[in-house]
Formats: structure tokens, C-alpha cells, sequence
């Protein structure tokens, strides 16, 4: 429950706001001391005064990779989300500079590109001393500004992987952020201005100095000399850095232009191409309607000359048929019916007459003997 996400919060590029931070890196922060003991129940008013006792920043160190009060700090702001005026407060603070850098870092995490560019880019001013934990263990010498640049120049801050963002120029260009400005430009013009007016005045202090020289180098002399010298030191970095941010900005430009002209140049190719493939397939549809079509004249021409073959064979077959059924419509005649067979038949049925005129087959024994011997001498049966 103590490292559940606040069901209030709202989801971060698509997602948990702790999943911003790697697995491994969320379980040992689960893990450690610090957020057990010092990181539960805090809310966002409450987390103001535990950002106020860090005195380093970090991401992991150690043989097992501990990681720093910092980072919890982070993956704490991370679960309860607070209101982007609370970030934005913590941003702007500058009694404490840990909080400041850790609000940036936070906006860095789950900020819009131009609010990350918007809010972070003045910290560039912000030259102070800032303590980083390495991985050994050990303690190195860092500042705010080099901390700033990194959020937003690099990929990795403190064992973290930052969610990508665009070009400034990128942004620039579509007209959603105005074009940066140096805030050293007004310390350019008074240093121009201090120079010109310590030129003038050389020629006049000359023999002062010689005796200054002479009596010895005062305190607040040499405060002035190093706070000029830091100055200078700084001014130089920050003219590197904006040099490199106008460098940065003119390759951008000649990208966006040499990926315009490949752009277009593709487009052409492909155009062409397409009008190619669009005749070489609009001939291939041809030729193949017209194969269509000579096929199925083919199979037309086929179809009728059968159906004509048919219809002749059936007329034929017809006639063979009618004649067929009307020879054979008569009843089938029996052996012996023949023309040639008649005369037989006559005689038969005549001898089978006188046979039964003879009286033999009478039903008396005695009688049918008596016509038998009668019949023998030719004479008349008798008749009962």
C-alpha cells in the first residue's frame, strides 16, 4: 500500500508515473531505509521540508547500488503528483538550491517540452556549487547549471532515462517558443562598457597604480580581481553553450532542409515509379480482358455448336425412335403366329374338332371304348 500510486494521479506519457523510473532502480528504492523510514506518509506540503536536509544529489552508489535521499525524494513526487504550481515554486526557490534542482529534475521527468524549456532554460544563470554522489561512493564538484544542461542535452541524469523531448529549434520553428535569449547579452554591454571606460581613464591612473603596485595588493582589490575572473569563467562557458546552441540550431536547419530535398527527390522517384507500375498494370489489365474475352467467345462459339450437334442427334435419334416405337407398338406375337404357320393351325383345329366328334373323349369309359373301336371300323360314334 505505502508504494501504490495516489488514485488521484493522472498517467504520464501513457502511463504509471513510477514506471517512469526502470524496475530494478523502483525496487531498490522500495527497498531502502530512507523511504521506509523517511518517505512515509509524506504528502505535498509535508515533502518541502525533507527536500530542505538534502545536501547531495545522486543516483545510485555502492556495490549494490543504494540508491541516494535524492532519488527517493524523486519517485516519492513521482507517486503522490503534485500540482505543477508546487513544482514550478520549487523550481524558483533560491535559498535552497537542492530543491530547485529537484523540481526541475521532476518537470524534466513529466513535463511538456515547452514547459521543460520554458522553466529550466533560466536556471542556466544559476552558477552555484552543487555536491554529486558517483557511483563509487565518492563526492565530485558539479554546479546548477551544469546539472540544467545535462537534463536537457542528455539521455541519462542520475541512473535515469529521461523521456525524449524536441529540438528547441524544433519547437522554434512551428512558432510554439520564442527564440532564446541570453541572459549575459546585458553583461556583455556593461562589460563593453567598463572596459571602454577603464581604457579613458588608464592613461590617468597610471601613476596611481605604479604606487598601489608598489604598496602592496589590497584585499578588496583582489576580491574584485577574482570576482572578475569568475565572471569571465562563466561568461565564457555560457558563450561556449550558446555557441553550441546556434551551431546545434544551424545543423537542425540544414537536416530539415537536406531531409526536405530527399523528401521530394523520393516523392518524384515514387511518382514516376507509381505512373510506370500504373501503365505496366493498366497493359497487363488489357491483355488479360482481352485474353478474357477471346475465351469466352471461344467457349460461346463451343457451347452453340454443341447445342446444335445435340439437337441434330436428337432429331435423328427421334425419328429412329418414333419409328422404332411404332414398329414395335404392336403386341409381341407368340411362336408359330407367323403368315406361313396358318394352314397348321387350321388343320389343327380341325383335327382337334373331329377328334372331339368321334366321341373318345367322352366322360364314360365304357362309351369313349366303344367310339374308339367304332372310329377304328369307321364308323359313326355313338351318342348318349
Amino acid at each position: 500500500m505505502a508504494n501504490r500510486t495516489d488514485p488521484a494521479a493522472k498517467s504520464i506519457r501513457g502511463t504509471n508515473p513510477q514506471n517512469l523510473v526502470e524496475k530494478i532502480l523502483r525496487s531498490k528504492i522500495y527497498q531502502n531505509t530512507y523511504w521506509k523510514e523517511q518517505c512515509f506518509g509524506l504528502t505535498a506540503e509535508t515533502l518541502v521540508d525533507k527536500a530542505m536536509e538534502i545536501d547531495h544529489l545522486g543516483g545510485t552508489f555502492g556495490g549494490n547500488r543504494k540508491p541516494t535521499p535524492f532519488m527517493c525524494l524523486v519517485m516519492k513526487m513521482l507517486q503522490i503528483q503534485p500540482d505543477k504550481d508546487i513544482v514550478v515554486e520549487f523550481i524558483k526557490n533560491q535559498d535552497y538550491k537542492y530543491v530547485r534542482v529537484l523540481g526541475a529534475f521532476y518537470l524534466r521527468l513529466t513535463g511538456t517540452d515547452i514547459d521543460v524549456y520554458r522553466y529550466l532554460e533560466p536556471l542556466y544563470n544559476d552558477y552555484r556549487k552543487l555536491r554529486l554522489q558517483l557511483p563509487d561512493g565518492n563526492f565530485s564538484l558539479t554546479h546548477v547549471d551544469e546539472i540544467i544542461d545535462e537534463l536537457l542535452t542528455k539521455d541519462y541524469s542520475c541512473d535515469i532515462a529521461l523521456p525524449r523531448i524536441k529540438k528547441r529549434w524544433t519547437i522554434e520553428s512551428i512558432g510554439s517558443l520564442d527564440p532564446r535569449k541570453s541572459a549575459l547579452e546585458d553583461d556583455f554591454e556593461e562589460e563593453e562598457e567598463k572596459e571602454e571606460e577603464d581604457e579613458r581613464n588608464s592613461e590617468l591612473d597610471n601613476g596611481t597604480h605604479e604606487k598601489d603596485y608598489y604598496r602592496g595588493r589590497s584585499p578588496a582589490r583582489e576580491r574584485d580581481r577574482d570576482r572578475k575572473r569568475d565572471s569571465h569563467r562563466y561568461r565564457d562557458r555560457d558563450y561556449e553553450r550558446d555557441r553550441d546552441y546556434e551551431r546545434e540550431r544551424g545543423r537542425g536547419r540544414d537536416r530539415d532542409r537536406e531531409r526536405d530535398r530527399d523528401r521530394d527527390r523520393d516523392r518524384d522517384r515514387h511518382r514516376l515509379r507509381d505512373d510506370k507500375d500504373y501503365d505496366r498494370e493498366r497493359d497487363r489489365l488489357r491483355e488479360w480482358e482481352g485474353r478474357e474475352r477471346d475465351r469466352r467467345d471461344r467457349r460461346r462459339r463451343s457451347h452453340s455448336r454443341s447445342r446444335s450437334r445435340s439437337r441434330d442427334r436428337k432429331d435423328r435419334d427421334g425419328g429412329e425412335h418414333r419409328k422404332r416405337h411404332s414398329r414395335n407398338s404392336t403386341s409381341p406375337r407368340r411362336h408359330g403366329d407367323g403368315p406361313e404357320d396358318e394352314p397348321k393351325k387350321k388343320k389343327e383345329k380341325k383335327e382337334k374338332k373331329e377328334k372331339k366328334d368321334d366321341g373318345t373323349d367322352h366322360p364314360d369309359p365304357e362309351i369313349a371304348e366303344a367310339n374308339r373301336l367304332r372310329a377304328s371300323l369307321g364308323l359313326k360314334p355313338l351318342r348318349p
